[in-house]
């Protein structure tokens, strides 16, 4: 090829954004070797076309990937390459999380003042609980409390909360062993969800309080520390007390909801409740044939919220069935289960835009 067809590695380094030094080293390791060298000068020069590969390649070294795998990945087809990418990311984001979680345990390790005991839970139900409210959080710049779970403890029970402002879920638990002190803090969600699956197999699970965060104490697993959210938790104690009584009662199948629910296209669903029962709408007044069989006490109305606000709190539910209690439209709907209230979550609806 001539060389008024290729360029310079100054000018190849320029349109890559890599620096000569590293196409030199990528170069000798076999993987973006150039198109031509003088053999008088030792001049390295390149292609246009190879322009994208080198590319690709800063790219996969951006992100950290072995020479190995990337040598792979360019070699590759695009579904193999996609797969050895997911391979990557999904290893280093394994290691970037044990890391997290060595760091916690080691700082808390370091201080001297000791953890307090709090209470006793029985792991699975705890597990099943944490993943159950975690729902309802949220990541959102500058606002990590919404992303933690309020964990309050009595001498009687654990409360667990968490709220994203639009929804709120809240699940107490009796305690599988007396409480020593009366203790509440808003815990890292992350931290929690990382720990569920060890503390799922763990037969008891002892909370001990920290200046930093919570110990869960395994037995005869290791034990995890998982560190405070320090902003204030949203008062949700003065607004459940606020909330005015139910107009209308719903009771309902869990999975005959859920069905409507996905068999609805779009992101607002509505809710008209009649003597008839339940009729899951899309925003425009349409839905399927007929309602959802259920039981209903009160005055008809039509309220209508998010997809993703009402599904998660119709399907984290315990139970077959799930009551609703209505307040109108714009306040907010308490959801939980028909026999169980001891999971309950509050969903915010949003305005009605019905065009019939």
């Amino acid at each position: 090829m001539p060389h008024t067809e290729l360029m310079p590695i100054g000018d190849f380094a320029r349109r890559s954004g890599l620096t000569p030094s590293a196409l030199r080293f990528y170069a000798d390791c076999g993987l973006l070797r150039p198109a031509e060298v003088d053999p008088f000068s030792g001049y390295r020069y390149y292609g246009a076309d190879q322009v994208p590969r080198a590319v690709t390649l800063r790219r996969l070294r951006e992100a950290a990937m072995p020479l190995a795998v990337v040598g792979a990945v360019l070699d590759a087809g695009p579904d193999d390459a996609a797969r050895l990418i997911d391979e990557h990311v999904a290893t280093v984001l394994g290691e970037a999380a044990a890391a997290q979680r060595l760091a916690v345990t080691v700082k808390a390790s370091l201080t001297r003042v000791p953890a307090v005991p709090v209470t006793a839970l029985k792991g699975p139900v705890l597990a099943d609980a944490v993943e159950q409210v975690l729902t309802a959080t949220a990541r959102e710049p500058g606002m990590p409390v919404l992303g933690g779970l309020r964990v309050e403890a009595t001498p009687e029970a654990v409360t667990l909360t968490a709220t994203d402002r639009y929804r709120l879920s809240t699940r107490t638990l009796a305690t599988g062993g007396p409480a020593t002190t009366c203790w509440a803090a808003t815990i890292d969600g992350d931290d929690l969800r990382a720990a569920v699956p060890e503390v799922r197999r763990s037969p008891l699970v002892r909370l001990e309080a920290t200046p930093h965060g919570m110990w869960l104490r395994l037995g005869e697993r290791d034990d995890r520390h998982c560190r405070l959210v320090k902003e204030r938790f949203p008062d949700h104690r003065q607004m459940l007390a606020s909330l005015p009584e139910a107009t209308t009662r719903v009771t309902v199948g869990k999975v005959p909801l859920l069905r409507a629910l996905e068999e609805h296209p779009g992101d607002r669903i509505a809710l008209r409740v009649t003597g008839r029962g339940l009729d899951v709408l899309a925003a425009g007044g349409t839905g399927p044939e007929g309602p959802v069989p259920a039981a209903v006490t009160g005055p008809d109305l039509r309220i209508s919220f998010r997809l993703t606000t009402l599904y998660p709190a119709v399907s984290t539910a315990i139970g077959p069935d799930v009551l609703l209690d209505l307040r109108g439209p714009g306040r907010p709907v308490t959801i939980r289960s028909a026999d169980r209230g001891d999971l309950t979550t509050l969903a915010m609806p949003v305005q009605d835009h019905r065009s019939e």
